[in-house]
């Protein structure tokens, strides 16, 4: 099973007496990579329109990402981080929260915040390093990503803290890489969350890399899931190509929180197919044997089998979603492009809702 336990199993040859272990931990899958119910117990409950919603979501944010690589090496966008390969974790973990929820990303996570409401241009206009790509629209309940390896997980600590405060029935969820689950924020943050029983999910999308940092060469941690035991918190591993078992995992772990149960830390085994950013070069780090092995998991051939199976989906299907992401993708960027340049007497005006005195006379110089 995927949770953790804090139970011991048989001595360990040469361990020191009294050391606890946890028990061994298999990742959470609902769906073999053949499309098939494995784990029938996990299965979400969602109608055939919700199932068809997941993939176009996906196919979707796979060939917004196809295009975004394109735009970035035309120079149309700014710093950008792919995300192919990580369409199950990304879509399936929003998709099973509320509205009402909070999403506090890192810098890969922008679907997450697209699905949540972020209009696709301000994205763009993030990239683009734009004010407005920051100005959230009311009633979204999102931070935009940040640059910061970690800082995320103080936000949504802190945000989870003032639903409790409030006796609010939601959760923030944050996301950072296996990286980001080294620094000294990520362990703040659970800590604190398991001292005050926060309904906070910390959601690690383990992609096997920090940049191009092996996982291996990061922890001797038996997972990055057992993580949660010091903190005093759930811990749970799943198959991040499996979206089913996303979905199921985040469901699970927001009801706990929703009804004062405390947080929990997801580890998702997922893979980026692309490079970190489009400064990084994975043939120095990366070899064709483990690609290609990983390529055999993707998300959306797996889902997309089981869809099949069902008669929920066809090739013309995708073929029909990717036309229509491509159309926004242009329309959106288009839109981004045709907004007004930014100004210094602009961003001055954007940063406060009355603008103090001594950055009117900043203005002045400018003007």
């Amino acid at each position: 099973m995927s949770k953790i336990s804090m139970e011991a199993p048989a001595a360990k040859t040469g361990a020191a007496p009294h050391v606890v272990y946890a028990n061994d931990v298999a990742p959470l899958r609902v769906l073999s990579p053949e499309g098939e119910v494995v784990s029938p117990e996990h299965l979400p409950e969602l109608t055939d329109d919700q199932l068809k919603e997941i993939m176009y979501r996906m196919v979707f944010t796979r060939t917004w990402d196809e295009r975004a690589i394109n735009l970035g090496r035309q120079g149309r966008l700014g710093f950008y981080a792919p995300v192919s390969g990580q369409e199950a974790t990304m879509v399936g973990s929003e998709y099973a929260l509320t509205k009402e929820d909070f999403i506090c990303p890192g810098y890969r996570d922008m679907p997450q915040l697209v699905w949540h409401g972020l209009p696709l241009y301000q994205a763009f206009l993030y990239s683009r390093g734009h004010q407005h790509g920051g100005q959230i629209p009311e009633g979204v309940n999102v931070l935009m990503p940040q640059i910061i390896i970690g800082a995320q997980i103080l936000h949504a600590t802190g945000i989870g803290m003032g639903f409790k405060l409030k006796n609010e029935k939601r959760v923030a969820i944050t996301y950072t890489g296996d990286g980001g689950s080294s620094e000294g924020d990520f362990y703040e943050g659970l800590n604190f969350a398991g001292a005050f029983k926060l309904p906070v999910i910390y959601f690690v999308q383990n992609n096997g890399y920090a940049i191009t940092t092996p996982y291996a060469k990061q922890t001797a941690a038996q997972s990055i899931a057992h993580k949660a035991l010091a903190a005093g918190i759930r811990g749970v591993q799943v198959d991040g190509m499996d979206v089913l078992a996303v979905i199921s995992a985040v469901r699970e772990a927001a009801e706990i929180a929703r009804n004062g149960g405390g947080a929990t830390l997801i580890e998702g085994l997922t893979y980026r197919f692309k490079p970190h950013s489009m400064a990084d070069d994975t043939t120095k780090y990366r070899t064709k044997e483990e690609e290609a092995e990983w390529s055999e998991k993707d998300p959306l051939v797996r889902f997309g089998k089981y869809l099949a199976k069902k008669g929920l989906w066809t090739d013309e299907d995708t073929a029909r979603v990717k036309e229509e992401a491509k159309n926004a993708v242009n329309e959106h960027i288009k839109k981004a492009e045709q907004t007004e340049k930014m100004t210094v007497p602009g961003l001055i005006d954007s940063m406060f809702e009355h603008t103090p005195p001594h950055l009117e006379e900043q203005k002045a110089d400018f003007q």
